[in-house]
């Protein structure tokens, strides 16, 4: 338990570059403390004393802004910064070293009961204001942009952005600095494309090219001896129905 506990508290200097000692960590950071609060309460929760669970969960969130349903399963070294308005619904399962920034919403979008909330796998970052929404998967290291909204599973080390999320740069290699993964906040690095932006310069280039084939086009229609400035357009003309025609239904 105390190896843990010491794991959890090393975490945050590793994620944040404000902590200043661990005797803050330990007495300023809602994030830890909400994590704290639901490794409590989700022992009681599995031990079937789910009431008084719900309650405990219930203090965390007064206390730390950050709503944990007892259920939900958490695994080591999980970070949460800043914290207020994160939500993690009852069957949301989350693995080892994820980080959650503020306003995150780990959420389901059916009212049956079984699993409905979603599975992020180790390493998962997932920036703030992000929707993960659904049974879905979030896979190994991948990364959630800020505001972001996710509906369908993502790959592992794949990037998502955008409403609905879609995935930039799917499975890029790990930036690594001094034999250590190096840890993008919010999800987002600054390099990371913008996929409109994207779209947009494809459709541009796109018309670029239908713009050289029509001009070759007229080059060698004008090397036929056709005039394409003389070349009338034949317009297309209204039909005209007259109103005393009768239709015959049968």
């Amino acid at each position: 338990m105390l190896t843990n506990l010491k794991a959890e508290i090393a975490c945050v200097f590793e994620r944040d570059p404000a902590a200043q000692s661990v005797f803050e960590v330990i007495t300023c950071y809602p994030g830890f403390h909400a994590l704290i609060i639901h490794r409590v309460s989700n022992y009681c929760w599995y031990k079937g004393f789910k009431l008084f669970s719900r309650f405990l969960s219930n203090l965390g969130r007064w206390f730390t802004g950050i709503e944990i349903h007892p259920g939900a399963s958490i695994g080591k070294r999980f970070f949460i910064d800043h914290g207020m308005g994160v939500v993690i619904g009852e069957t949301a399962i989350i693995g080892d070293d994820c980080t959650l920034y503020h306003g995150v919403t780990l959420g389901g979008t059916s009212w049956k009961k079984g699993k409905r909330h979603p599975t992020l796998h180790d390493n998962v970052i997932v920036g703030a204001g992000a929707k993960v929404l659904g049974p879905i998967e979030i896979g190994t290291g991948a990364k959630i942009g800020s505001n972001s909204v996710v509906l369908k599973s993502i790959p592992a080390q794949a990037t998502a952005v955008g409403i609905p999320a879609h995935i930039i740069g799917s499975k890029p290699k790990p930036t690594v600095t001094n034999n250590k993964i190096c840890f993008n906040a919010y999800g987002i690095t600054e390099d990371t494309p913008d996929p409109i932006a994207r779209t947009i310069e494809k459709m541009i280039k796109h018309i670029h090219e239908q713009d050289k084939k029509i001009n070759a086009l007229i080059t060698s229609q004008q090397n036929a001896g056709i005039n394409c400035n003389q070349t009338k357009i034949p317009e297309l003309q209204d039909c005209e129905i007259d109103n005393n025609e009768t239709i015959d239904n049968n």
